[in-house]
């Protein structure tokens, strides 16, 4: 293990970068272990190297100093921020996966999704949409994703980041549009359809969502044998990100299966 005062040692933007990396050890450590209550000793002891040397940037050295006295989650809250800033300091713009999942570490067993909820993603291109699609599959409990032999690949870097570990923790496989009859009845994210309210979920069946540029195909529209639902928007570009639209979607999906197994239970 490194021992924070080898951090007196390194040149100063080595240091920097280096101190980022062993602080976001300690804060997904802690995450995963559950453990925020606990603290991390050597976070302590890393902030205050950096408060002891001359060199240390000023707004450096006083999120360190703010470290080395907080405790409990106040304590979580300066190492995330000072290592944010170490970031900063050395160059480094944030990105998605520099953000820690507080899930990191769940096992595989823990997961519990709704049997029978699926999607299929036709032709999506980007593999930063891939990824942040599978992380929404994963989190609103699909059972499990499809993709067209065109769409990117799950496995691409920016896919991996942008998924932050749910591509390893939902099944996912390649398929045509032919294995859309197998599971379930199937319906459409896509302009022109019934509005997201109004319109009545499957409790199982497969929701198609097409390319970034074309949308879905007449081919997979004639697939779909609930037709297509649509979010209704009021901005006048009325345009989102299909990933951010997959996400309202299972929201909505989730939800009114949610209400409806309570409606059953009273």
């Amino acid at each position: 293990m490194f021992a924070p005062e080898r951090l007196r040692k390194l040149s100063p933007s080595h240091r920097l970068r280096k101190a980022a990396l062993l602080l976001t050890e300690d804060e997904r450590e802690l995450l995963a272990a559950g453990a925020v209550s606990r603290g991390s000793p050597r976070a302590k002891a890393i902030a205050a190297v950096l408060s002891a040397l001359p060199e240390t940037p000023a707004p450096t050295r006083a999120l360190a100093e703010a470290l080395t006295r907080a405790s409990g989650e106040a304590e979580l809250r300066a190492i995330d921020a000072l290592r944010h800033e170490l970031y900063r300091q050395g160059g480094q713009s944030v990105a998605d996966w520099d953000l820690i999942d507080p899930e990191t570490g769940r096992s595989l067993g823990e997961r519990r999704p709704l049997p029978g909820l699926r999607a299929y993603f036709e032709d999506i291109r980007s593999p930063f949409n891939i990824g942040s699609m599978l992380r929404s599959a994963e989190a609103f409990g699909l059972e499990e994703v499809l993709l067209s032999p065109s769409s990117a690949d799950p496995g691409h870097p920016r896919a991996a980041r942008s998924a932050m570990g749910a591509a390893a923790l939902l099944p996912w496989r390649r398929a045509g549009l032919e294995s859309l009859e197998a599971l379930g009845p199937a319906f459409a994210l896509e302009l022109g359809g019934t509005p997201l309210d109004d319109f009545v979920f499957p409790e199982r069946g497969i929701v198609v969502l097409g390319s970034e540029e074309l949308g879905v195909s007449a081919g997979a529209l004639g697939r779909c044998a609930l037709g297509k639902v649509s979010i209704p928007m009021r901005g006048a570009k009325a345009s989102i990100n299909v990933g951010v639209a997959f996400g309202v979607l299972l929201s909505s999906w989730t939800s009114q299966l949610g209400k409806a197994e309570t409606r059953r239970r009273i």
